[in-house]
């Protein structure tokens, strides 16, 4: 169970894959520790050294209180691929994960070579920023299996809701966040909420020179499609694909395909 002493924190992370392998870094979204890669790591680690954090706030890794910034959870990665002594990784982002890869990408350019950027946003509007506060009221008052229930809400499509199996496994999903070994303390989530709200990198998305591919689901009511398009507009070099009937968790609703097109796109770039 490694840690890192980076920007402050001790990080927790974990690799999967060879050590002689191409590097991939896999950095998740808001109340998420890193383990929710684990059925995207075990298809890429075949073909890269997949290295995943647990972000500040959450899992593992220390849980300061906030607020944090993209900017700071960027560097918090800066230092832990300085103390693995790698640079021009490819970096994959999910939601939160995403702005924070944004960061890295702008803060420290030589230590990425391309970016996978899923269900991103350069900015927030005004009703992201209510979901991120009602997020941080809801986890302030609901148990963690309601809190679970709210979080599904937020990124499952309607088709997934529709699929009794599917259905039958977020319950045990909600059931599995009562008894958390790690649960995220409400200040984690604040500091990460802080974070998403303030996240603003528009005016230097175009200044990136790294190849983007820019990835989500037409049905997100969480991070809506424009925001996707704002990303993918302002990245010189970016390609957009959104999935038809697919939510904010297109990841896993449509793992069969998501897998195998990001590590070709990965390959390729």
């Amino acid at each position: 169970m490694p840690f890192v002493q980076t920007n402050g924190i001790n990080f927790y992370y974990e690799e999967r894959g060879l050590s002689s392998a191409e590097p991939l870094l896999l950095i998740m979204g808001i109340t998420a520790p890193g383990g929710v890669w684990e059925p995207h790591a075990s298809y890429w680690q075949n073909d890269f050294r997949c290295i995943i954090g647990d972000n500040r706030g959450v899992g593992q890794s220390d849980k300061p209180v906030g607020p944090y910034s993209t900017e700071q959870m960027a560097d918090d990665y800066a230092g832990l691929l300085d103390a693995l002594q790698l640079e021009n990784v490819r970096v994959v982002g999910c939601s939160m994960g995403s702005t924070i890869a944004q960061q890295l990408a702008i803060r420290h350019p030589k230590k990425v070579r391309s970016l996978v950027l899923m269900c991103p946003w350069a900015r927030c509007d005004n009703a992201a920023k209510a979901i991120f506060q009602h997020m941080m009221h809801c986890k302030a008052r609901f148990r963690p299996e309601e809190f679970s229930l709210y979080i599904q809400q937020l990124i499952y499509s309607k088709d997934s809701w529709d699929n009794e199996q599917t259905a039958a496994e977020l319950e045990a999903g909600r059931n599995q966040a009562a008894i958390d070994p790690f649960p995220q303390p409400l200040h984690g989530l604040e500091g990460q909420a802080a974070a998403c709200i303030a996240h603003n990198a528009l005016a230097e998305l175009p200044s990136l020179t790294q190849p983007a591919l820019i990835i989500g689901g037409k049905e997100d009511i969480f991070t809506p499609v424009w925001m996707a398009n704002e990303v993918a507009g302002a990245i010189p070099n970016s390609d957009l694909f959104l999935y038809e009937r697919a939510g904010h968790i297109f990841h896993f609703e449509q793992l069969e395909d998501f897998n195998p097109r990001v590590k070709n796109w990965l390959l390729a770039h």
